[in-house]
C-alpha cells in the first residue's frame, strides 16, 4: 500500500464543531446497540443515497470504527477511526479519519455522543469537531448538518427495526405487567383533575417540548369516552395513543384500555388501573398496566420506564 503524507492542518482555517440532537422513541440500550456492530451500522452509518459497503466495529477502546461508504456514482470514501471512550448506554467518542478512494487523507472528525433518558425515549446529543487535512475538502464539511440530519432519519428507522417496528414480518405477542406508584403534596381533587382535564393533563402528558410536534388531542374522560394523543417525533415517526375509558370513579380510579401505533403499525395494546388514595394532605397514585406487544415489537421494559417518566412530569405539573 503507497504511503500518504498528512499536511500540517492550519487551525485558522478550520471549521466550527458540529452540534445537533435527536430523541428516539426507544430505550438507550436500543439506541446504543444500533451503534455497537458492523451489521446495524451498515443499514444507517451514511447520508441518503449514500450505501454502506463494509463495516467493521468492535465498541471497546482502541476498538476499530471503520465504515466504507459509497456515493450513487459508485465512489468510495472510507472513515477509519477508533473508539477513545466506550460507556455503555451512555456515551462513546470516536477519533475518524475521512480518506478518498486512494486513500488520501481528506479530514479527521472527533466524535462525541451522548445518549441520555427523555421523556418519550433517548435524547441523542453528537459534537464533532473537524480538522482538516485537505482544505479543498472544506465543502464536504459545509454539508455535515444535512448529512447527518438524513444519517440520523436512517438510524431511527434501525432503532424502529430493533424494536421490531418495521420490515420483521413477525407474528408474535409478548404481554408484560408492571405497577408503578407516586406520592405527590397535592389534594387528591388536584392530582385528579390532572389526570382528567385536558388542559391540565397536557401540562405532563406528551412528547419532549421541541423534539415533538403536538398533531392531534382529544379527551373525554367518561365511562365509554375515549382519548387520543398523536405526535411526530423529530425523527419524522408518528406515535399514537387510542384510549377507551371503561370505570370512572371521581377521584378514586379510572380504567382503561389504550391501543399504540408508531406510524401505522399498531405495536401494543394495554390496560391500565389508576388508584388514589389520599391521607395526611397527599395523595398517592398507584398504576398498574397489562400490555401485549405485537409482532415482534421489542418492548424491553420501555413501556414502564417511560410511565415512569410521565408520573414524573405529572408531579412537576402539580408544583405549578
Amino acid at each position: 500500500m503507497a504511503r500518504t503524507t498528512e499536511t500540517t492542518p492550519d487551525a485558522t482555517v478550520q471549521p466550527p464543531p458540529l452540534r445537533l440532537s435527536r430523541v428516539f422513541h426507544a430505550r438507550r440500550e436500543t439506541v446504543f446497540k444500533a451503534w455497537c456492530s458492523a451489521d446495524h451500522v451498515k443499514r444507517w452509518f451514511s447520508p441518503e443515497s449514500f450505501t454502506v459497503s463494509d463495516a467493521k466495529v468492535q465498541p471497546q477502546v482502541g476498538g476499530p470504527f471503520e465504515v466504507c461508504m459509497r456515493s450513487p456514482a459508485g465512489e468510495e470514501h472510507w472513515i477509519r477511526g477508533t473508539f477513545a471512550e466506550v460507556a455503555p448506554q451512555a456515551r462513546l467518542v470516536i477519533d475518524m479519519h475521512v480518506t478518498d478512494s486512494a486513500g488520501k487523507p481528506l479530514f479527521r472528525a472527533h466524535t462525541e455522543i451522548d445518549f441520555a433518558d427523555a421523556l418519550g425515549g433517548t435524547r441523542l446529543d453528537v459534537v464533532q469537531t473537524y480538522t482538516l487535512i485537505d482544505p479543498s475538502t472544506a465543502w464536504m464539511v459545509t454539508g455535515a448538518p444535512e448529512g447527518w440530519r438524513t444519517t440520523l432519519d436512517k438510524l431511527e428507522k434501525e432503532v424502529m427495526r430493533l424494536q421490531g417496528g418495521t420490515g420483521t414480518g413477525e407474528r408474535s405477542v409478548v404481554h408484560a405487567t408492571f405497577h408503578l406508584e407516586r406520592s405527590y403534596d397535592a389534594p387528591v381533587a388536584r392530582v385528579w383533575k390532572a389526570l382528567t382535564d385536558e388542559a391540565a393533563k397536557q401540562a405532563w402528558f406528551a412528547g419532549t417540548p421541541g423534539r415533538w410536534e403536538l398533531l392531534e388531542r382529544h379527551m373525554d374522560v367518561r365511562v365509554g369516552g375515549s382519548e387520543r394523543l398523536r405526535g411526530r417525533w423529530e425523527g419524522g415517526v408518528v406515535s399514537t395513543f387510542d384510549a377507551l375509558y371503561h370505570d370512572v370513579i371521581p377521584n378514586e380510579r379510572l380504567v382503561y384500555s389504550y391501543e399504540m401505533h408508531l406510524d401505522d403499525r399498531k405495536i401494543s395494546v394495554s390496560l391500565a388501573t389508576m388508584q388514589l388514595k389520599t391521607g395526611r394532605g397527599k395523595t398517592t397514585l398507584m398504576v398498574t398496566e397489562q400490555g401485549a406487544f405485537l409482532d415482534g415489537y421489542d418492548d424491553a421494559g420501555s413501556r414502564e420506564h417511560g410511565t415512569g417518566q410521565l408520573l414524573d412530569a405529572l408531579g412537576a405539573s402539580l408544583k405549578d
